[in-house]
């Protein structure tokens, strides 16, 4: 599936993302800055924070409530904010955008 990061700069990444792959690991693949995924995807920190797109965020889903209290140490949460650990690539998915906040 393709996605699209786009940076804080207002510059993007285009990559792509096999399925079942998380899109934090693709965007670490893709050396999307501000994409940090410290934890590895375990789900114990919120250095893969993104904010969904808003014509994506029903596609997507919610987050479930173990990252819901982890995003509340993002310092830049919204609405339309997941951990991109917790996002899995699917074909539903592609074409996806995603906004990297600023850190």
């Amino acid at each position: 599936m393709k996605v699209t990061w786009k940076l804080p700069d207002g510059s993007e990444i285009t990559g792509t993302a096999e399925a079942g792959q998380s899109l934090m690991e693709a965007a670490l693949a893709h050396d999307v800055p501000g994409v940090i995924g410290e934890c590895g995807g375990t789900l114990s920190c919120a250095t893969c924070h993104v904010h969904v797109a808003p014509s994506w965020v029903e596609a997507c889903g919610g987050p479930g409530d173990f990252e819901d209290a982890m995003l509340d140490m993002a310092d830049t949460r919204s609405e339309a904010s997941r951990l991109s650990c917790q996002i899995e690539a699917t074909d539903a998915l592609d074409g996806l955008v995603l906004i990297v906040p600023e850190v």
